[in-house]
């Protein structure tokens, strides 16, 4: 399935700049694997050692959070949009 996933600018470096990259795969897994074939580091900044979603690294498939989902077996339908959302803290 052919998808496309919105990069947030901390990880721009690895897609040339560009804010939004396809992709290819049938599952949010499949998709990273296309991602890093096709912009290499970019899962080692969304995934941990373990191979699991980092904690402070939303994912979004069609507005749905992946995490109430099934984390990285969500379906990612043809045409589907994804967010990469790093988690962002501070304040007063």
């Amino acid at each position: 399935m052919s998808v496309k996933v919105r990069i947030p600018t901390i990880l721009r470096t690895y897609t040339g700049g560009r804010s939004e990259v396809p992709a290819e795969g049938e599952n949010l897994s499949q998709v990273i694997e296309s991602l890093e074939r096709n912009h290499p580091g970019i899962a080692v900044r969304v995934l941990d050692d373990q191979g699991k979603l980092r904690r402070f690294v939303n994912v979004y498939v069609n507005d749905d959070d992946v995490r109430f989902e099934d984390g990285l077996g969500t379906a990612t339908p043809d045409g589907a949009g994804i967010s990469i959302i790093p988690a962002v803290a501070g304040g007063c």
